[in-house]
């Protein structure tokens, strides 16, 4: 187990320093450029340009930094702890279960500690306290460097993870009809690093841009009410609440203990609905301590309530749609009975259709904690509560991240269990345990994304009118609406939608032309070394892991430049308001496709692990389990999903909090 674990380990090592070195390089670029472009197009009251434009490039670096360093730590804690999983499954289930979750609840804690703790000391840094009105803007760059390192080591590890698998899966499974984690299969160690370099690096950077970039955007918002009030605690509100989350988040994971018995699943929901209650009681004590004028706190907490349910709404639809014991997932194994061609056609349609319950989710968000926010401007008298009640709800939507986040670690870290057992040709019964793990971990995985999804989607509206109040701040005139009929803002809003989808190509086609590389070499090895089927062997694994890293960092530039330089365009020559609708419609379609290549990706996937379990069964009740035609087709199924779940969707919740910081940090220009 040491050793396959050790293989694992120098590899993901190798892939994250050759990453970093890249993004390192792409970001340092982007601090001077934002740098001259602040000192040359903006000015603040009482702020020389020179001062300004050096705060906001440090600003960034220090946000693109840390965001690095989450996407290390995630990586690294997930390598280290797949061993220790995989040595506990020979004792127990319960055992397994409490060493990956903490594994992964060391990755969401620092995490969310690291973004409130550094979006914190950037703010007394930048003179908080003197000028509170001011600090919130000079440290949008902080959001801006998270999210530029986070959409390169998404699209990266997203990229890395699913070519691999692509590789490992079709020529494997299919072709030379061996299991998974069959140590015969060259693709397998680039296999298990990709799940640590994409679901760990890649979405803690992720998680780590959004809770700086939501945390700054509501912090811009209480500014309006701080001008006002004269009371600082509208603008440190959103980090006091988050705060709180994290308190209740570590209560959670350290309530679940797991059980031989009982499903894994119910452990962990019990752990989460413990964070929710919890959230609610830490959310309830800040609305009424720090936002409680004229004794109207209440109406913020109805708020932040209405964010903390959505989050159990989008665990929930996240569940039915990518879980085994639902329709969807049943309907595609279901479709597998016919072929590849009717699996794809089933899959597709569940993907679609899982947006009606999310954009109605996100909708009803919406409109009650605004209507919530605006019952306090009418009991206080004091302006802009609805605006701010969508923020107090992201904000209790971001509560349990570091929860969602432990879970989201804890299915990497099952799956290397998997592969490490399977490997090291550990017992029957241990490999019975971690796949039991790995099924769960497979939904836990699709559930940040819905949540990651939920989350951007809520703050997509706090960080827009944090744009408009970025634009009216500049130009000293209102900026409250964003008209449709004129052709250049329309034009900026169809752009803004065209991105999205143009994006999601490149990104889906950089995993077909990668894993094009690794099919041709795994069937190289196989075809010229025969002793590797016959167990003689040992394939070059280390010859996979190159040719993917090679391929995943060649592929992640164009889409990458792709989502920085549009809105740029887009601004400079549509200027601000057609920049407005290009955010805002760019939001909106990005939200939706997300979900589609999230929710469709992940039950193309469960439905391959239900045909695997056994549970399809034919007209005679012969189960129709792996070998058959039917697993076959859900393997093509499951590997068409792969890049839509694990590279395009995930890339799109970074890409959407892009486009809102970029649009932030850069509206000098477009003015």
């Amino acid at each position: 187990m040491q050793k396959v674990a050790g293989a694992i380990y120098v590899a993901a090592v190798a892939f994250i320093q050759r990453q970093y070195r890249t993004i390192a390089l792409l970001a340092v670029g982007g601090m001077v450029v934002i740098g001259l472009v602040i000192y040359f197009f903006e000015s603040a009251p009482g702020v020389p340009a020179s001062e300004l434009a050096i705060k906001t490039s440090i600003a960034f670096i220090v946000g693109a930094a840390c965001s690095m360093a989450s996407g290390i730590v995630g990586m690294f804690v997930a390598v280290k702890s797949n061993l220790r999983t995989a040595a506990a499954a020979q004792h127990s289930v319960a055992d397994a279960l409490r060493i990956s979750l903490r594994g992964g609840a060391v990755s969401g804690i620092l995490v969310v500690g690291l973004s409130l703790i550094g979006v914190f000391v950037m703010f007394i840094a930048y003179g908080g306290f003197e000028h509170p009105e001011q600090a919130p803007f000079t440290i949008v760059g902080f959001g801006f460097g998270a999210s530029f390192v986070a959409l390169f080591a998404q699209l990266g590890g997203g990229i890395y993870t699913k070519a691999a698998d692509l590789g490992a899966d079709l020529v494997g499974k299919i072709e030379a009809g061996i299991p998974e984690d069959d140590p015969r299969n060259a693709a397998v160690i680039a296999d298990l690093v990709g799940d640590n370099v994409g679901d760990c690096a890649g979405r803690g950077a992720d998680l780590f841009e959004s809770t700086a970039a939501e945390n700054i955007g509501a912090m811009i918002l209480g500014v309006a009410i701080y001008t006002v009030t004269q009371n600082p605690a509208w603008i440190l509100f959103p980090l006091v609440v988050r705060g709180f989350g994290l308190i209740a988040s570590m209560i959670g994971i350290f309530t679940v203990r797991g059980s031989d018995t009982k499903s894994p699943m119910s452990s962990l929901n019990l752990g989460y609905y413990i964070t929710v209650a919890l959230s609610i009681a830490g959310m309830f004590l800040v609305t009424q301590v720090m936002l409680n004028e004229k004794g109207a706190g209440y109406w913020f907490f109805f708020a932040g309530v209405v964010g903390i349910v959505t989050s159990l709404a989008f665990v929930y639809i996240t569940q039915y749609y990518t879980a085994g014991d639902w329709r969807p997932v049943k309907e595609i194994a279901e479709a597998a009975k016919t072929g590849p061609a009717t699996t794809i056609i089933s899959g597709i349609a569940v993907g679609f259709e899982t947006t009606a319950a999310s954009a109605i989710t996100i909708a009803l968000a919406l409109f009650f904690s605004h209507f919530f926010g605006e019952k306090w401007g009418e009991a206080t008298g004091l302006p802009h509560g609805g605006i701010y009640g969508t923020a107090v709800a992201t904000m209790g939507m971001l509560m349990s991240a570091a929860f969602i986040l432990a879970e989201d670690t804890f299915g990497p870290i099952t799956d290397n269990a998997g592969g490490v057992a399977s490997m090291a040709r550990a017992s029957e019964e241990t490999r019975e345990r971690t796949d039991r793990l790995d099924a769960v971990g497979n939904t836990t995985k699709a559930l940040t994304k819905g949540y990651a999804v939920g989350s951007a989607a809520l703050a997509a509206f706090l960080l827009f009118s944090a744009y408009l109040d970025k634009v009216a701040q500049l130009t000293g005139k209102p900026f409250n609406s964003v008209d449709l009929a004129k052709v250049d803002v329309f034009l900026g809003g169809f752009l803004g939608a065209m991105l999205v989808y143009l994006f999601s190509s490149l990104a889906i086609r950089a995993v077909g032309r990668a894993g094009a590389a690794i099919i041709q070499e795994v069937r190289t090895q196989f075809r010229e070394h025969p002793g590797i089927m016959a167990g003689t062997e040992e394939p070059n694994y280390a010859r996979v892991v190159d040719i993917t890293t090679a391929s995943a960092l060649r592929n992640m530039i164009a889409p990458g430049l792709l989502a920085v330089g549009a809105p740029i365009l887009v601004g400079i020559l549509l200027r601000a308001e057609a920049e407005a609708a290009f955010l805002m419609v760019g939001t909106m379609a990005g939200v939706i496709l997300a979900t589609v290549l999230n929710n469709g990706g992940g039950a193309w996937d469960n439905a391959k692990k239900y045909i695997e379990s056994g549970m399809l069964k034919d007209e005679n009740g012969k189960v129709l389990g792996k070998g058959t035609p039917a697993h076959a087709a859900a393997v093509v199924g499951d590997t068409v999903g792969d890049p839509f779940k694990d590279t395009a969707g995930p890339s799109l919740h970074v890409l959407i909090k892009l486009l809102a910081t970029i649009t932030l940090v850069l509206a000098p220009l477009f003015v």
